[in-house]
């Protein structure tokens, strides 16, 4: 049995639009707020209560940064499925400060849109990439004002090249 595992996923809505800034060695990235929430009633006085949880999630796979920023605004739902990273650092006055954050980078990065874009229309088309991803573009069409509107979907997600299914003996 493998030693850990660390995988987090989240479906939720963007409290802001995408952040997209670089590393220093000029790599794209992107930084997004995600909420979930969870409603319970309150047995005692059959209230109803709500809680919100708010997840920073770091973007370094290129095409999910190029996704989040074409693509993403503040209020969309968000598949998404990365790792828990602890960031630890001194500010300017001394003390050490930590951040936790769900990091996208590598095998096993998802991003997926979740705006109804998956319902009427052709099956998504998948093309990877020369770096592994896999992007699937569904089309919604739908009696607009004036006729048929089209709305396309990205999902990309990350599936590396190199995995060989032979078996060696």
């Amino acid at each position: 049995m493998a030693g850990s595992v660390n995988k987090v996923i989240l479906v939720g809505n963007l409290g802001q639009d995408p952040r997209i800034s670089r590393t220093q060695d000029g790599k794209a990235m992107a930084n997004l707020s995600v909420a979930t929430s969870e409603s319970w009633r309150e047995k005692s006085t059959g209230d109803r209560k709500e809680r919100t949880e708010w997840h920073r999630v770091v973007i370094f796979a290129e095409g999910l940064v190029t996704l989040a920023e074409q693509c993403l605004k503040k209020g969309a739902k968000v598949y998404i499925e990365g790792k828990q990273q602890t960031r630890k650092w001194t500010a300017q006055d001394g003390t050490e400060r930590y951040a936790t954050e769900v990091v996208l980078n590598g095998f096993g990065a998802r991003l997926e849109m979740l705006d109804g874009r998956n319902s009427s229309g052709p099956p998504p088309a998948q093309t990877p990439d020369d770096y592994g991803y896999t992007e699937s573009t569904s089309v919604d069409r739908g009696a607009g004002e004036h006729g048929a509107s089209e709305r396309a979907g990205k999902q990309l997600s990350y599936q590396s090249k190199d995995l060989d299914d032979d078996i060696p003996f």
